[in-house]
């Protein structure tokens, strides 16, 4: 039986790619540092390690329990932080995937799955970008991603030349929402469906940032995804990887529905899943955020045969069950 390490597995994506994994029949051994995971993510019977990724322990870790592949998760991902705190994300992001791959060289194992992400794309000129679109991130968080794909590909290529190979897989995540489990809520400061309904508990109006977008109604609009249609995601790129005896593989896929949504159109959702006006307010843009940033995601249809299935009100409706504490 395939047995994969998951790092990053007690966060809010982590835990659900978690248990998609588990549910496809393969083992997994969770390493986090808890830094912003939660241990009780972690279902009974799962080994869970605390240890950072620069810890020279994970050799041994991966050795004890023989492990065939990775999906790596963990990484600092707000892309405002990451402006302010750049040598940050570069030292938790770009360190953190090497000491990783140095780790998979020494083991010798030859499947990786990677947590990418659409910030690669930056401001695209238009707004629909496939996985061929020009990467040219805006963030120091775009940026680690980016260089976390190529090192993943360069290592892969060196393996190859050594008569060894990497198969890996970079699935670039659009906007992530919703809950699997009322234990299992997006607790991010950075994501707009949690900031509004932190919002709405302390008594407040949710913010818009820009109202003045060349968009129908002003503000942005984002492609977004279920998290548990991300999920099983990773269970088909991991079959992906598996499949790929020589490896060889070396692929990109953009995650998303395919589908916009605006801030005010996700606003209103959340409206009608609390069931009152959540009356957002209009503030100034925020540096970098193009107008619209939507996922073409054939590639992912065709070759992985996967689709996102749940749609914004599953989204919002789902992250509203799991919030918590409700006003």
């Amino acid at each position: 039986m395939a047995r994969w390490l998951l790092t990053g597995g007690a966060g809010y994506i982590g835990s659900h790619v978690l248990r998609e994994l588990a549910a496809s029949g393969r083992e997994v051994v969770v390493v986090d540092d808890l830094s912003t995971g939660i241990a009780s993510r972690v279902p009974d019977g799962v080994p869970l390690v605390e240890m950072n990724l620069s810890d020279s322990n994970l050799v041994t870790v991966m050795r004890d329990y023989q492990i065939s592949g990775v999906v790596h998760l963990a990484a600092k991902k707000a892309v405002g932080e990451s402006v302010e705190r750049p040598l940050h994300y570069y030292r938790e992001n770009v360190d953190g995937i090497a000491s990783l791959l140095e780790a998979i060289n020494e083991v010798g194992i030859g499947n990786l799955v990677y947590s990418s992400s659409a910030a690669v794309y930056g401001e695209p000129v238009n707004g629909e970008v496939g996985e061929d679109e020009p990467t040219v991130p805006t963030s120091p968080y775009g940026e680690t991603k980016l260089v976390g794909e190529w090192a993943a590909r360069a290592v892969a290529k060196a393996r190859r030349l050594e008569g060894g190979g990497l198969s890996n897989v970079s699935l670039r995540y659009f906007n992530v929402a919703g809950a699997g489990a009322a234990n299992l809520g997006d607790t991010s400061v950075a994501n707009l469906i949690p900031l509004a309904l932190r919002a709405v508990t302390n008594g407040e109006r949710p913010q818009i940032f820009g109202s003045d977008y060349p968009t129908p109604d002003g503000t942005c609009i984002r492609d977004y995804i279920h998290v548990v249609d991300l999920a099983k995601a990773h269970v088909v790129a991991a079959a992906l990887c598996e499949s790929d005896n020589p490896g060889e593989l070396s692929e990109v896929f953009n995650v998303g529905r395919g589908q916009g949504s605006s801030v005010r159109e996700v606003l209103d959702t959340v409206s009608r899943a609390i069931g009152r006006d959540v009356d957002p307010r209009d503030v100034e843009r925020r540096p970098g955020d193009p107008a619209v940033l939507v996922a073409r995601t054939e590639k992912i249809n065709a070759d992985l045969g996967w689709e996102a299935e749940l749609d914004l009100t599953a989204m919002v409706e789902s992250a509203w069950s799991a919030w918590s504490p409700k006003p």
